[in-house]
Order: structure tokens, then C-alpha cells, then sequence
């Protein structure tokens, strides 16, 4: 992995690229930034960079690199017990299933990984027992003669005995060997740790750089800048945009008809029982795809309150239906968006707290029936 393979954040490279070519390498660094900015992959390739130097990309080295399979670049990262691991699980028991899921999914988050290792519904955490094999790690001589580099994902699960453990290591570690964590909020780090570290922020991505990165990919320009817009600055949210064209066709359908049903329910006893089938309907789906479309919705609804206000540049919606949002953008205004976003928002906390789906959706479907009916003020 290149820095070149990371769409944007061309600051920060550089910053890090100065410093190597500089030869200033902080022995313990933080990158703080969501997972679906690309920050695992930026990690990565500093990584690379720091222990391959200036081998080309066809070199030994480069290729193990390339491959997760460095022996002086080691990964820690959140694991749990699953049916082949019943105890202690560790980084090292999931390090071919890590190499997998970090090359099919650079992008991917926490929740991805845990999806992929089939523990959604465990708490993955970084154990003591890691810390200890790091520890050990570190202690041995490179296998190139070079530097050493230890990647902890999502830094903020390390136990508080791993995080003590690893602090000895941090505070006085072996020569050229780099801690690289990688953290959504430094915040959530030990301050003890936290205050050891040089930190490096990665923010949202610019519009045009990723919709010059899906256009790359295949995709229309007016549907790459729909995507883009609807990510947030997160590309890893519009590669899942991307991906998911087919899914997001069906939750537009659900969409019509559940805003349609809900409007036609006030007042009307059989369009209720329409509704409430509706939510019996969406309540058979898995709860990811319910989170998934409760979060289309979110999306839809803040591209129809633009439109309203005429900032649809600013959350542009790219239809695959004859869904028309500047006819349905009127009933969204300033009066009822927060609340039905609020809805939106807790439902899908109490989904992912396994509440019962049939109840949530038929009570988001009768609060969504009075909101759209609700006057601007």
C-alpha cells in the first residue's frame, strides 16, 4: 500500500513524506481520524515506507509489504473469542483473516471488522496478552536490519492493562522502532499515552477528489457527485455508496412507500393498518440492512431539506426511481427536520441495542405521519 493508493489528505502526506525524507521519525506517532477516511491505509503506507525506505515496488521487501506479511511490521488490532478462538484471543490468531479483510477493505471500520470475524455482537477489545507480544516483538533484532513498526488499530480498545503494558514500550523503546496508532478521537486514549505521541489529524476528504475517485472507477459523473456529496467527506462511505447501488434502489422504494403511506395515514384508519404492515415488512430484514436504510433515509430527508431551502448543491440526491424530491421537499422544513431526524437517529440506537424491530419501525412510522403534517413555522 502507497501513499499514492489513499485518495486525499495530500497535507498530510506530505508533512510525512518531509519527515522521511528528513529522516525525523517520531518513535511513537498517533493518527487520529475516522476509519472510513482511510486512516488504517494511510498507516499502512507510512509504514511501508518507513521500513522498505527507497526499495522499489518490485523488491522483496516491497512485495511483503505489499502483502501484510513484513516481518518487521507487526499489527495489533480488536479481537474476541469466536468458535475457533474460545479463549484469549489475540492478534497473531486472526493474522490471516486481518490480511484479508485489510486488502479487500482499506476503508473498512470497526464494525466491518467485527462483521467479518462474525463478533457484532461482542465487545473487541485489545488484551493485555497483545501488549506482552508486542513487547516481546520489539525486543528482537530487525529481520531487515532497519526499522521496526508496530500498527495498533483502533487504539482507543486497548484494555487498561494493555495500555499499560505497552506505555513502558512507548516511553522507552528499542532503536528505530515506530508505534503508529491509529485512533478515531485521541480523546479516548489514556492521557498518559495520548501525551507520548506526535499526533496527526485526518479530516474529510474534498468533494472532487472523491468524486474524481469514483468517476476512476466507473461511475457517472452526475452519480459520482451525488455519492460524493451524500459521503460526507468519508470514502469509505461512497466506495459503500458505490457498492451498494443495487441495495440503494430498494431502500428508495421502501422510502416512497413508507413517506407516501405516512402521509395518507392521518386521519385514515385502513392506511394505518397499511403502515403498520409496512413495519411488520421492514421488520423481517436483518438489522443491518434496517441501520442501513434508516441511515438512507437520514440522507434523503437532509437532501430534501436543502432542497427546500434551494441548497441542493450542497446535499445533492441522485434518484434510480421517478422519485421526485422537489415535489416531497416542501413537507421538510425547518419546523419538523430536527425531530425527524432525532426519530431516524433513535431508532437506530435502539436497533443496535437489539430492541424489537416491528415496535420501532411501527412507532417511527406513526411519529413520521404527524411530522410531515406539522405546519412551518
Amino acid at each position: 500500500m502507497h501513499f499514492q493508493d489513499v485518495v486525499g489528505h495530500q497535507n498530510q502526506k506530505k508533512v510525512l513524506v518531509d519527515s522521511l525524507a528528513l529522516e525525523r521519525i517520531p518513535h511513537a506517532q498517533l493518527f487520529e481520524g475516522a476509519d472510513e477516511q482511510g486512516v488504517l491505509a494511510l498507516a499502512i503506507a507510512y509504514a511501508n515506507t518507513v521500513v522498505c525506505g527507497t526499495a522499489n515496488s518490485d523488491s522483496p521487501a516491497r512485495l511483503k509489504a505489499d502483502g501484510l506479511v513484513h516481518p518487521d511490521i507487526h499489527f495489533v488490532f480488536p479481537t474476541a473469542t469466536t468458535a475457533e478462538i474460545k479463549s484469549k484471543p489475540t492478534s497473531n490468531a486472526f493474522a490471516a483473516q486481518w490480511r484479508e479483510f485489510v486488502q479487500e477493505q482499506p476503508y473498512a471500520t470497526l464494525y466491518d471488522w467485527s462483521q467479518f470475524l462474525g463478533i457484532e455482537n461482542k465487545q473487541a477489545a485489545i488484551h493485555v496478552t497483545d501488549a506482552l507480544q508486542v513487547m516481546q516483538k520489539v525486543s528482537l533484532k530487525s529481520f531487515e536490519g532497519g526499522w521496526k513498526c508496530v500498527i495498533v488499530w483502533h487504539a482507543e480498545k486497548l484494555t487498561t492493562a494493555a495500555s499499560n503494558k505497552l506505555l513502558k514500550s512507548i516511553e522507552e523503546p528499542p532503536a528505530k522502532t515506530l508505534f503508529l496508532l491509529v485512533c478515531p478521537d485521541e480523546n479516548q486514549l489514556l492521557a498518559t499515552i495520548r501525551s507520548r505521541c506526535q499526533r496527526t489529524h485526518f479530516g474529510r476528504v474534498s468533494k472532487q477528489e472523491i468524486t474524481d475517485f469514483l468517476v476512476n472507477k466507473g461511475v457517472a459523473q452526475e452519480a459520482a457527485r451525488a455519492m460524493a456529496a451524500q459521503s460526507s467527506g468519508a470514502v469509505g462511505r461512497a466506495i459503500a455508496l458505490f457498492n451498494q447501488q443495487g441495495n440503494l434502489a430498494l431502500y428508495e422504494k421502501w422510502f416512497v412507500s413508507w413517506v407516501r403511506t405516512a402521509f395518507r395515514a392521518k386521519g385514515n384508519k385502513g392506511v394505518v393498518l397499511e403502515l403498520t404492515d409496512w413495519s411488520q415488512q421492514i421488520a423481517t430484514e436483518g438489522v443491518e440492512t434496517q441501520k442501513q436504510f434508516l441511515g438512507f433515509a437520514i440522507m434523503l430527508f437532509r437532501a430534501a431539506i436543502m432542497t427546500h431551502y434551494n441548497l441542493s448543491a450542497v446535499a445533492p440526491f441522485y434518484t434510480s426511481t421517478d422519485f421526485n424530491l422537489s415535489k416531497f421537499a416542501p413537507f421538510i422544513h425547518g419546523s419538523n427536520i430536527m425531530p425527524i431526524i432525532d426519530s431516524l437517529e433513535k431508532s437506530t440506537y435502539h436497533l443496535e441495542r437489539n430492541g424489537n424491530a416491528q415496535i420501532i419501525f411501527t412507532d417511527l412510522s406513526f411519529k413520521l405521519t404527524r411530522l410531515l403534517h406539522q405546519k412551518a413555522l
